[in-house]
């Protein structure tokens, strides 16, 4: 299930954003800076090819099936115009909010969007360090669009246009924006989200417009005092290509195996926050 545009935009992109990664290695080369390594980048390429792999699969299995079905049950429809692609830009972006709210605050998701957020580096190659299983859930977000009347290629078509932005905002090379810090997301804005800082966790959700997190209290502007240490809180010691896309669901099975919680709480490793542990009340009535 892919339009024609989408495929030409797609074609016009991709060497647009390839051409970007080599400007950026030849001037941080030529700076003396370390921006890129042969083992991050290398894995930027593999998690990207896993997750688009299982996109194009899941497109013929669910993802069109799912949003005909509410296309064709849709509770309203829309004319043809501007305003339409306005509408879905704004619906579709706050629906990636949505998703990436979630997948910052419970753990059985985050295990997914964790690889995203695994690099040490931050470059324009770190974009395509996707969530490999993101394809398998993400159409729960956005089947309501098709609902509200908006045609399943043109969802999927501004979703691909959202991304390629998205791809383009893994820098450091660009400083902040002016004003347009004040309604995008910016790179800017994009490295306090990968920061490791404790300022910085689970802030910055946006896609496309940092309104969003402006609204919901996830907003937090870059601090030249506290630049961004890109990562996980805990690093992975194993960076294997295995290892980097599983590693956050073997240490929810050994927490689950380790715990003397009941099954009820233990849930609560899948279900809470990542870093969630049991309250010191729980554990006392447990021993």
């Amino acid at each position: 299930m892919e339009s024609f545009r989408e495929t030409t935009l797609l074609i016009f992109s991709v060497p647009v954003i390839l051409a970007a990664i080599l400007l950026e290695i030849a001037v941080t080369h030529f700076k003396g800076i370390r921006a890129y390594t042969w083992r991050e980048t290398l894995t930027n390429v593999y998690m990207a090819s896993l997750n688009g792999s299982m996109d194009l699969v899941l497109r013929a299995v669910l993802v069109a099936p799912a949003l005909m079905f509410c296309f064709q049950h849709r509770l309203m429809s829309w004319e043809s115009g501007w305003l339409y692609w306005l509408a879905l830009f704004l619906v579709e972006d706050i629906a990636y909010y949505t998703l990436h709210y979630v997948d910052h605050h419970c753990r059985l998701f985050w295990a997914v969007h964790v690889t995203h957020h695994s690099s040490e580096e931050f470059n324009l190659s770190t974009g395509f360090r996707s969530s490999v299983f993101q394809p398998l859930y993400r159409t729960i977000y956005f089947a309501p669009i098709a609902l509200l009347g908006f045609e399943p290629l043109d969802i999927l078509f501004m979703y691909a246009a959202t991304q390629i932005y998205g791809s383009l905002i893994h820098t450091e090379r660009i400083g902040k924006l002016g004003w347009l810090e004040y309604v995008l997301v910016t790179p800017s804005h994009h490295r306090v989200h990968h920061g490791s800082n404790p300022r910085y966790l689970d802030k910055n959700m946006g896609m496309c417009l940092i309104i969003w997190d402006k609204l919901f209290g996830t907003f937090e502007p870059e601090a030249a005092e506290d630049p961004p240490r890109y990562g996980l809180t805990r690093p992975i010691p194993d960076r294997g290509p295995v290892n980097i896309v599983f590693h956050e669901w073997k240490d929810i099975i050994r927490d689950i195996r380790s715990s003397p919680l009941p099954w009820r709480q233990k849930l609560g490793y899948l279900f809470r926050g990542p870093g969630w542990k049991p309250s010191a009340d729980l554990n006392a009535k447990i021993q």
